[in-house]
C-alpha cells in the first residue's frame, strides 16, 4: 500500500481529499490517502503547497517525490532539507485558464474595451474608437513553458503578431521565438502588450524594468499572470505616471494579499485582479498527481521534474 501524504493544508483538504482518491483508483493505486504523517519515514509521496504542513523535509527518509500543487515552486525549492525530487504542476484545466485570461484581457486592451465599459457620459465617441486589427499590434510573451507557450499560441491564432521569449532557445509553432539577452530587447522593442509568465529566479526578478519598459511602444499594455517580482514596482508606476506606459494589468504581486494601502489600487493606469488568472483545479490536478505515484511506482520518470540549478 502506497502511503501518500496530503501537506498542502487544511484549508485545501476538503476540496481535494475525495479528488486525489478517485484519481488513484483510476490510476489502478492502492493509495492511502492521509492528511497528518505521524511516522514519517512511512510516507512515499508528499502532496504539497507553499505554506502547507511542512518546513523540515529531513524527517522523510523515505518519501520518493514531493508533488507541488503550484505552478511556481521558489517558494520551496530553496529550502535546503528538500533533497527528495520537486515536481511542479502542469494541470491542462490550468493551462487553459490562463489561455482564457490572457486572451480576454488582451482583447479587452486591443479593443479599448474599457473606455465604453467604464465611461458612460453620454458622448458618443466612434470617430476615436476604432482599433488597429489584431495583425497590425505587435504582442510579446515572455515565457514559453507550458502556459507561456499555450497563450501565445492562442493570441497567434487570433492574427496578433506574437513573439516568444525565453532564456534559452526554443521553437513554438506559429511563434517568433527569441532567447537570451538580445532576444529579450528585440522581442520588447516596439511590442504593444507584453504578458509575463516567466517563472521567478535570481534571474527574472525585476527583469522589467525602466530600462526595458523604454523599449516598448509608446502607451503598451503590460499584462502580468506571472510573478508580482518579475516587475520593478516603481519603474511601472513612473512608466504609466509620464505616459510611456498606457495601462498595466496586474495579477500577482511581491505581497498577497495586496496591501490596501498600495498605490497600485488607486492609479487610474493600473487594473488589479486578486491572483485569479488561472487556479489549480482539483479534479484535474489530482490525475497530475495520480500519474506522478504511478510513474513513481513502476520507476518511471516523473512528469515536470524541478531543474534546482534553473529553479523551475
Amino acid at each position: 500500500m502506497v502511503e501518500v501524504y496530503f501537506a498542502a493544508g487544511a484549508d485545501l483538504w476538503p476540496r481535494y481529499r475525495d479528488a486525489l482518491e478517485a484519481a488513484f483508483v483510476e490510476a489502478g493505486l492502492k493509495v492511502t490517502l492521509r492528511d497528518s504523517a505521524p511516522d514519517p519515514a512511512k510516507i512515499d509521496y508528499i502532496v504539497f503547497s507553499p505554506g502547507g504542513e511542512i518546513s523540515d523535509f529531513g524527517p522523510f527518509v523515505n518519501c520518493k517525490a514531493v508533488l507541488n500543487l503550484w505552478a511556481g515552486v521558489e517558494k520551496i525549492v530553496g529550502n535546503r532539507t528538500l533533497t527528495q525530487p520537486l515536481c511542479r504542476m502542469v494541470d491542462p484545466a490550468m493551462t487553459e485558464g490562463m489561455v482564457e485570461w490572457v486572451v480576454g484581457h488582451v482583447m479587452r486592451h486591443h479593443l479599448g474595451i474599457d473606455r465604453h465599459v467604464l465611461v458612460q457620459d453620454g458622448v458618443w465617441r466612434h470617430d476615436t474608437s476604432i482599433p488597429p486589427i489584431a495583425r497590425e499590434r505587435p504582442v510579446t510573451v515572455l515565457g514559453l513553458g507550458a502556459l507561456g507557450k499555450a497563450c501565445g499560441q492562442a493570441l497567434a491564432a487570433l492574427n496578433f503578431p506574437v513573439a516568444g521569449w525565453s532564456r534559452s532557445p526554443k521553437e513554438v509553432p506559429g511563434l517568433r521565438c527569441l532567447s537570451g539577452g538580445d532576444g529579450l530587447e528585440e522581442a520588447l522593442r516596439g511590442a504593444q502588450i507584453v504578458v509575463t509568465l516567466l517563472p521567478l529566479t535570481r534571474q527574472t526578478e525585476n527583469l522589467i524594468n525602466a530600462v526595458r519598459l523604454e523599449l516598448l511602444a509608446p502607451g503598451a499594455v503590460l499584462i502580468n499572470p506571472g510573478r508580482g517580482p518579475l516587475i520593478d514596482d516603481a519603474a511601472l508606476i513612473a512608466a504609466l505616471d509620464h505616459g510611456r506606459l498606457g495601462h498595466a494589468t496586474l495579477d500577482v504581486f511581491r505581497e498577497e494579499p495586496l496591501p490596501p494601502s498600495h498605490p497600485f489600487w488607486t492609479h487610474s493606469k493600473v487594473t488589479v485582479t486578486p491572483h485569479i488568472a488561472s487556479e489549480t483545479r482539483a479534479s484535474t490536478a489530482s490525475r497530475v498527481i495520480a500519474e506522478n505515484v504511478r510513474r513513481g511506482e513502476a520507476g518511471e520518470a516523473f512528469l515536470y521534474l524541478v531543474d534546482r540549478e534553473q529553479g523551475y
